[in-house]
């Protein structure tokens, strides 16, 4: 088999960066949510004390269309904290994740092309008629 070299696969950079390695832990309280408690860590797998865990909350918020997973950052040091902060790091991460929608609403609306846009082309009369085309 021949190798491709204009494959785009070949162009994915998929890579691990040794310098930036998290063990991943999961706290939850079965009914909210849950906090995955990132501790950073050397290619060892020693805990590497130069960087600071980080918290992640999850949630989901019920819509029309079924749930709705929730993702965000909890500022925190240590898991106590970071469950009494979930509440309002989850508040934000909704109303964040909210403002996205509308603005992807509002591109997806801006996408729409008519008459007179540049971009737009009307077909071509049928041949021998009026000129006039029927949607």
């Amino acid at each position: 088999m021949v190798e491709d070299s204009t494959n785009p696969i070949d162009a994915l950079d998929i890579e691990m960066d040794a310098a930036g390695l998290y063990t991943e832990e999961v706290v939850t309280d079965r009914r909210v949510g849950t906090i995955r408690v990132m501790t950073p860590v050397k290619t060892d797998g020693q805990r590497d004390l130069d960087r600071p865990m980080l918290f992640v909350g999850e949630t989901q918020i019920m819509t029309q269309m079924g749930p709705l997973p929730v993702t965000f950052e909890i500022p925190a040091d240590n898991v106590g904290e970071a469950v009494e902060k979930f509440g309002a790091a989850a508040k934000d991460g909704v109303k964040k994740l909210m403002e996205r929608l509308q603005e992807m609403r509002r591109e997806a609306a801006s996408q729409i092309v008519t008459p007179g846009m540049p971009g737009f082309q009307a077909p071509p009369p049928p041949a021998g008629g009026s000129g006039l085309v029927m949607p």
